[in-house]
């Protein structure tokens, strides 16, 4: 077994008699088609996740539902966070190309019916069938990065890909808020049809896997995959709902709790008995996966305060339209891709925990800062933290994702990159779900205690009077304002500590230097 350093410093990989590299790619460069083909599907994901925001108005001015509009996104991430390890298991069985085709394929489907939704109910059933679609297409194609490219040169495609999904990020809501206004909300799904057909396409003629032996690809774990999907979506419903629908300490909350955590202890005893368990428990007895997915946990519940509450900050506080709120995000975006290029320089003098330990700990010190901004701040400060932010991010979470596929072969590789990503979404989750409980209970209790009137009764009014401040009296507005400076700061609080955790978890469970495999493809 090789240590990280010496691995890391290998220019190359040998090319084995069999003509394979030693982590199985062929040797050279994969075909082009097949690497556009990756893009495309990142791309796909990241598009869905930002070009339906800005057209939720329309989307609700023609199939009614506002009630549970929010439900085209918590229903979508449900999907995707449920089957991340079902497809990781699945990919490490049959292969990469069958599950992402099939995911290609569900996603290209899913699209197609949300563009001819007759109700808001037929669109959420629908955005979840694109979810289960995109499980596939988000932990495959990340596996399939690290299988085509030695470790050398996975920076440069991973690069890439963080490039089209800052750069999907960026767009999507800019593409859909124009089809949404100058064509039809419809085309928002449509538009995923060619993209979607062109990489079903160059992933069917130019991706070729060495063919497993049906001997060797074991029973599918079908009792467990079906145990996750129910315990997952059972926890996340409860997390996306508390709150929301209902209080914390309610019969639902604590009823779809009790039942998540009884259903958690079925599915461990399933996986334990199973020949081969959809979550094997070597994914949390290796010290260095164990330590990343509780990493990337954290980091995935801190990346809740900038994308959900910085948007409302700009807009309410500093007084941006939705461009330039859009705008002070977007620098984040920017940053990222970026510093993810060029972490490999990092990682590879100092390793890939001590590059993941000293961007955690940037993006502590970053967020931390947020709280200090004066309540007159000027747009371009919070730009700024928001720019470094992703410089940090991107030294941090590139490295551990490379890191961890670099520690398995390929049979393990789809079961441990869907396990860390899996561990970044279900970070998420719960992260706009205390976040949220947070900024809730701020604004209640600074609402609770205002020393004017004219200001709304309930949190639920509070929306109502921030799209419209100029009806509250200014003393009114102003104190509404530092009420909500007040809850963001106690957010972006939280990620901070959330951040601390990421250090620790590496500094405590990771071992120093990652065991990196001279990766060898079972044949």
């Amino acid at each position: 077994m090789g240590t990280e350093e010496s691995a890391d410093h290998i220019p190359g990989t040998a090319v084995s008699a069999a003509g394979k590299t030693s982590d199985g790619a062929p040797p050279g460069r994969p075909p082009t088609p097949v690497v556009v083909s990756l893009m495309l599907g990142m791309a796909l994901v990241a598009l869905d996740t930002s070009i339906v925001s800005t057209a939720v108005p329309q989307i609700v001015g023609d199939l009614g539902g506002f009630s549970v509009f929010s439900w085209l996104f918590s229903g979508y991430l449900l999907a995707v966070t449920v089957t991340l390890p079902v497809y990781g298991k699945l990919s490490d069985t049959f292969g990469r190309k069958p599950v992402l085709l099939f995911g290609i394929a569900l996603f290209l489907v899913g699209s197609l019916l949300c563009a001819s939704a007759w109700n808001m109910a037929a669109l959420i059933a629908f955005r979840i069938v694109q979810g289960l679609g995109g499980g596939a297409l988000q932990g495959t194609v990340q596996t399939l990065a690290a299988d085509l490219y030695p470790l050398a040169e996975r920076p440069r495609i991973q690069a890439r890909m963080s490039a089209v999904w800052a750069a999907a990020a960026v767009a999507g809501p800019g593409i859909g808020g124009l089809l949404a206004s100058y064509a039809n909300w419809r085309w928002i799904f449509l538009l995923n049809i060619p993209l979607a057909g062109m990489a079903l396409w160059m992933i069917a003629r130019h991706l070729v896997e060495p063919v497993r032996s049906v001997a060797r690809r074991g029973r599918i774990d079908w009792a467990g995959a079906l145990g996750i999907f129910a315990c997952g979506g059972l926890l996340l419903f409860a997390l996306v709902q508390g709150g929301v629908a209902w209080p914390w300490l309610s019969a639902p909350s604590l009823g779809l709790l009790g039942a998540s955590a009884v259903l958690g202890g079925v599915v461990f005893w399933v996986e334990r008995r199973a020949e081969e368990p959809i979550l094997p428990g070597w994914v949390w007895r290796r010290r260095t996966i164990a330590a990343v997915n509780l990493a990337l946990g954290a980091l995935g519940l801190l990346m809740v305060a900038p994308m959900l509450f910085v948007p409302t900050y700009a807009q309410s506080v500093l007084g941006l339209g939705p461009t330039g709120a859009g705008f002070v995000m977007s620098t984040m975006t920017l940053s990222w891709p970026i510093s993810a290029a060029l972490s490999q320089h990092v990682y590879r003098r100092i390793g890939f925990r001590n590059t993941a330990v000293v961007g955690s700990s940037l993006a502590a010190v970053i967020l931390f800062s947020f709280t200090l901004l004066p309540a007159d701040a000027e747009p371009w400060l919070p730009a700024l933290i928001m720019l470094l932010l992703g410089g940090a991010l991107g030294l941090c979470q590139l490295p551990l994702i490379i890191g961890v596929q670099s520690t398995v072969g390929w049979a393990e590789r789809g079961t441990a990159t869907a396990s860390i990503l899996f561990s970044r979404q279900v970070g998420q989750s719960v992260g706009a779900a205390l976040l949220g409980a947070v900024a809730n209970a701020t604004i209640a209790a600074r609402l609770v205690d205002a020393p004017m009137p004219g200001l709304p009764d309930n949190l639920d009014d509070v929306s109502k009077a921030l799209d419209a401040p100029a009806q509250l009296p200014a003393a009114a507005a102003d104190y509404l304002r530092g009420a909500i400076t007040a809850a963001v700061d106690h957010v972006f609080l939280g990620a901070t500590a959330a951040a601390v955790l990421a250090v620790l978890a590496l500094l405590l469970v990771a071992p120093r230097r990652f065991p990196v495999l001279p990766e060898q493809r079972e044949e």
